[in-house]
């Protein structure tokens, strides 16, 4: 066997259907494409992400970051560092804070962070608290009051 010998299998091959090309080539009048309409014209194929004028989807999909939480619920938060300054067996909530000048401005409800140090018993009324605060707060002999 040579390189000169080597033919396709038997039926492999088929001939390339002519389309449009009159009623006895099998595909005569629409060429297959059916009847009127944006699909049977010539160069018909819309571009990609094309919705026949409806708004596309990656128009209609708010941009950067993702989708905003609806009704996202704002907390002023405070870290434990900051409480470490008060005296011990103090009530700490939000207008407490206020008034000592520790917060100039509440957005929301007291949440209570982890960071830092506390070495101090306090009572402290807030409407959240990060597991971390919560330990820190009750490891220092203090207390934690969900309102």
């Amino acid at each position: 066997m040579r390189l000169n010998d080597v033919k396709p299998q038997k039926g492999s091959k088929k001939r390339r259907r002519r389309v449009a090309r009159g009623i006895s080539a099998g595909q005569g009048a629409s060429a297959g494409l059916g009847m009127r309409g944006q699909k049977s014209r010539s160069g018909s194929s819309t571009r990609p992400g094309f919705e026949g004028g409806q708004q596309p989807l990656y128009r209609r999909l708010p941009k950067l970051k993702g989708f905003p939480m609806v009704n996202r619920k704002v907390y002023t938060t405070i870290n434990v560092d900051k409480l470490a300054s008060l005296p011990a067996n103090t009530e700490v909530n939000l207008t407490f804070l206020q008034e000592a000048g520790i917060i100039t401005s509440a957005k929301g409800p007291l949440k209570i962070l982890g960071n830092g140090e506390l070495n101090v018993s306090l009572k402290v009324q807030a409407a959240a608290f990060t597991g971390q605060a919560r330990s820190k707060i009750e490891a220092a002999g203090g207390s934690c009051e969900v309102l």
